[in-house]
């Protein structure tokens, strides 16, 4: 009976899956629950009332803080107007094919380097060269070569999202145990049939929260160019906003930004839940 006991103990104390905790007798249960999901909207609403109340009691100094209301109040009239929706539009058509060309071509030589050593031996050099060069920095050398249109902005934001969508699929493919590799082989699988059964589900958690991570950076550094370069998008138009002190549009810019890249982050998550559906928890990955 001993024995069986010092079982129960260990089993009631073994970590469950990634994103479950475990409790006493009972089986994994959600990290998040919907009351930590109210909770969280009271804290959230509690802050807002705060600051408005703050603002209008002139604790705050409506010149620089100015009160939710009134930064809603901008953010709709400049929504209406046109403005707001132009400047998204014009970072998304930045952000978007920098995300695909780098992102996609960030995968195929990473998976290429996760599973060949020869390849991995002879490009890792340059990445570990490139990698940390500040990719901002770049954008006046791109346009020089490239000219003054938009490629040298897609250019750099598609720079941005090559590298952490490398590391990333390189480090899903070298996960994965050799045991399913020596498995595929003695069956006859052939090298498509091993790139396809083997290295592309076996790096798909990985890939995924490469995903999330270029698709981060690519918002990030979209932002970054329009700030330095351009006349159009959200970055450009949070630099406007300081230049002219206006400080309700330049809130409202950035409210626009943080919830572009929430949307982001949510749909990549529920993207997550039904490409690795034999993972118990995907969104853990993100």
């Amino acid at each position: 009976m001993a024995h069986l006991a010092v079982a129960e103990r260990g089993s009631a104390q073994r970590p469950g899956p990634p994103g479950l905790t475990r409790g006493p007798l009972g089986p994994p249960r959600p990290e998040r629950t919907p009351s930590d999901r109210w909770i969280a909207a009271g804290i959230a609403i509690g802050l807002l009332v705060l600051w408005e109340t703050l603002s209008r009691a002139g604790v705050l100094s409506r010149t620089f803080v100015p009160a939710p209301t009134s930064i809603v109040r901008t953010l709709v009239a400049e929504t209406a107007s046109g403005v707001l929706p132009l400047h998204l539009g014009a970072t998304l058509m930045r952000m978007v094919p920098g995300l695909l060309t780098g992102g996609l071509a960030g995968l195929v030589l990473g998976l290429a380097m996760g599973w060949s050593r020869r390849m991995r031996g002879v490009v890792d050099p340059f990445i570990a060269a490139m990698h940390p060069v500040p990719k901002l920095a770049l954008l006046p050398l791109f346009m020089v070569l490239l000219g003054l249109g938009e490629t040298p902005r897609i250019v750099v934001v598609a720079l941005a999202c090559f590298f952490p969508m490398l590391l990333s699929a390189m480090a899903g493919v070298r996960q994965i145990s050799p045991v399913h590799f020596e498995i595929a082989k003695n069956y006859g699988a052939s090298r498509a049939q091993m790139l396809m059964r083997v290295v592309l589900p076996g790096s798909l958690p990985m890939v995924l929260t490469g995903i999330r991570l270029a698709a981060n950076a690519a918002l990030v550094l979209s932002i970054a160019v329009e700030i330095a370069s351009a006349t159009t998008g959200l970055g450009s138009l949070v630099w406007l906003s300081w230049q002219v002190f206006r400080v309700e549009l330049l809130y409202a810019t950035i409210i626009i930004t943080a919830v572009l890249g929430i949307s982001i982050n949510a749909l990549l998550q529920w993207s997550a839940r039904r490409l690795v559906p034999w993972l118990s928890e995907p969104q853990a990955l993100l």
